[in-house]
Order: C-alpha cells, then structure tokens, then sequence
C-alpha cells in the first residue's frame, strides 16, 4: 500500500510537456508573409560588389532602373560586361572613351527585355565608381555618355543617416 501511494504522488508531481498553439503562430507568420510581400517590391537597391568601396552621402530619392558602369580598380564594366581596363584610362589622354560609346550603341540596337528598354529609352546612367578613382577617369566616363546621348548621369553613392 505504501508503495502504491508513493506512485500516485510521482505521478501526480511529474511534468507534462506543453502543447503550442499552432493557430497563433500560423497568424503570426501569415502577417510576416504578407508585410514582407508588401514592402519588397517598393524597394530598388543598387549593389555594389565587394572589391568596390562607394562614397557616403546623404540621399532622399530612391534610385531608378537605368544603365549601370562599374568603374572598379581594374576593370570598367557596363552593364555587367568588361569594356576597358582602368589603367588604361589613366594612361589615356583623351576625351571621349571609343569602347564605352560602341557598348553603349551595341545596347541600343540590341534591347532585350522590357527593364533594359525602360533603362534605355530614359536615356539614364549610373555610374559606380570606387572612391579611390580619380575626378579625370569619371570625367571620361561622363563626357563619354553625353555624347552619346545620355545626358542624366547619376553617380551611386552609399547612404548614410542624416545628422539631426
């Protein structure tokens, strides 16, 4: 008998595991799914690679899908592509940059995709350019685009917060 109230009282102090309300946590995770949804599509990021350090700044305006120039430490890219090394930029003298104008022609001939048709009819560029690059290689770069008709030029930049 001793022993059989010793059982009922072990059984009676043992722990049970608890049950979860799965009907809560679906709610939760169907709110997350549906902000999430809601807030990816506002937002366009330009990323830039690692081997490129961007200056800061301060920017109020997101930016628009338009043409992209990587001007890295060694290479130049357009759209993705290699055109020209930059050390030969350096070394070059003069104005306008014949390889980037013959890509940039090449694009226009060859749209493919509604985003490149919208990022070429807004005759836009954005260049991303290391912040250890001379003013001169982005003024070839510039000079290079407006005479090819690109006239908005906006250079990336990483944002920071504002002092307040």
């Amino acid at each position: 008998m001793r022993t059989n109230r010793r059982i009922r009282r072990m059984e009676r102090n043992r722990k049970k595991v608890p049950v979860l309300n799965l009907t809560s946590l679906m709610d939760v995770f169907t709110i997350l799914v549906f902000f999430l949804l809601a807030n990816s599509s506002s937002s366009e990021v330009v990323t830039a690679p690692k081997q490129i350090k961007l200056p800061d700044s301060v920017v109020e305006t997101k930016p628009r899908e338009t043409l992209v120039i990587l001007v890295g430490t060694e290479t130049v890219l357009l759209q993705g592509q290699p055109v020209i090394t930059t050390a030969e930029l350096l070394d070059d003298e003069q104005g306008p940059i014949p390889a980037i104008a013959e890509r940039l022609e090449l694009l226009e001939r060859n749209i493919i995709g509604i985003s490149t048709k919208a990022a070429i009819a807004s005759q836009e560029i954005t260049i991303l350019a290391d912040k250890t690059i001379p003013f001169k290689v982005l003024k070839k770069i510039m000079s290079t685009c407006t005479d090819s008709g690109y006239g908005k030029i906006s250079l990336a930049v990483t944002q920071k917060a504002p002092k307040s």
